[in-house]
């Protein structure tokens, strides 16, 4: 696997909602994502402990962009009341 083709995470989302927010937010943005989490936490809608945890990981050429992204969505959540 090539620099370019390795999978990096740019997000650790609570729980699967969280995650796929902000992986349709990327794909809208022409970034391609791949959601990474334990079996158990979505079967049993566990979220303790980290099990819930999902990682958003995005190709390595994308992280800038994928960062950027995703820290503005943060930025304006913060600004809302």
């Amino acid at each position: 696997m090539q620099q370019a083709d390795h999978l990096t995470t740019v997000f650790k989302a609570a729980h699967q909602v969280e995650a796929e927010l902000i992986k349709g937010m990327l794909e809208s943005n022409g970034i391609p994502v791949l959601l990474k989490y334990e079996s158990l936490g979505p079967v049993y809608g566990l979220t303790i402990d980290g099990l819930g945890q999902v990682e958003v990981q995005v190709p390595y050429k994308y992280v800038r962009d994928a960062d950027n992204l995703i820290n503005n969505q943060t930025d304006n959540d913060m600004k809302q009341p």
